[in-house]
């Protein structure tokens, strides 16, 4: 007979396996978050609603670009830069991962 102790830390380290360690940040999830229901977002837009400076933003951003996450969309509005960002295939694929281990976590009968 197995011992239900062992059988419910197996189950629970093969969720947590899909849990993705570049989205343990709150800026992170922030970031996906609105890349998620949004086509793509500017940079002062995800600055205002995280409300973090932009140096901070800059790197969390670095760090989902290196991923390949996250797309970065250089352009002119007039004379002026914008930069905007969107989610790529892979980071909406690795992100929905992370949300559904994260409720498998939730909802698994203990």
């Amino acid at each position: 007979m197995k011992d239900e102790s062992s059988e419910m830390n197996t189950k629970v380290k093969d969720i947590l396996v899909n849990i993705n360690r570049l989205f343990e940040s709150r800026v992170r999830l922030g970031i996906m978050s609105m890349l998620m229901v949004n086509s793509s977002v500017d940079f002062n837009t995800l600055k205002s609603h995280l409300d973090i400076t932009d140096g901070n933003l800059a790197s969390h951003i670095t760090s989902l670009e290196k991923a390949k996450y996250i797309k970065v969309n250089k352009s002119f509005i007039g004379k002026k830069p914008n930069t905007t960002y969107s989610a790529t295939t892979q980071g909406r694929k690795a992100f929905n991962e992370h949300l559904d281990a994260l409720e498998q976590l939730i909802n698994r009968s203990v």
